[in-house]
């Protein structure tokens, strides 16, 4: 019975862990301190762990975690709110359709497959933000983002992986 117990904690705590790496992204992300004074912009750090889990477990990472992942990018970069909570879903419906070609590529095909979910996030928000405003916005900033995102996903990678395997996953097994 004991047994019983401590597998049903560490089932649910497994299972929070991809969320819970979720808001720490957004939190560093949009955290108020620039160590390169604004020349580089944030990465979508809270877009890595949605990817990451949509591909390998979707039962951790459902739509519905998108969308709150979005909406706290939203409440904490200060932008339009809605935007990033709209684009998440966008590129989770593309990872959710794409999710057996997204999961056999491996090394320089795995990073395009992150850069063509990061693009489609990217893009989303640009094209809402410029109907919001009503006008087009300059692409460089997007462009930036979606750069700085694919580049800092190739360290980010390895850490999910390792977490992934050394927690959620023995933490999920049955016995």
């Amino acid at each position: 019975m004991e047994r019983m117990g401590s597998l049903m904690s560490g089932r649910i705590f497994s299972s929070t862990i991809p969320v819970l790496l979720g808001v720490l992204g957004a939190l560093i992300a949009n955290f108020p301190v620039s160590f390169l004074g604004n020349l580089v912009p944030p990465p979508l750090l809270s877009f890595m762990p949605l990817y990451f889990w949509a591909i390998v477990r979707p039962d951790l990472m459902t739509p519905f975690w998108a969308f709150m992942l979005g909406l706290l990018e939203d409440f904490l970069s200060g932008g339009p709110p809605g935007v990033w909570a709209a684009s998440y879903l966008a590129a989770y419906a593309f990872v959710d359709s794409q999710r057996d070609m997204l999961a056999g590529l491996s090394g320089v095909g795995a990073l395009v497959g992150f850069g063509v979910a990061a693009l489609t996030a990217c893009a989303s928000a640009y094209v809402i933000v410029d109907i919001y405003y009503w006008r087009l916005q300059p692409l460089a900033p997007s462009m930036a983002e979606l750069a700085i995102t694919v580049i800092e996903y190739i360290a980010a990678v390895f850490a999910l992986g390792a977490i992934h395997r050394r927690v959620v996953g023995p933490l999920r097994s049955d016995f």
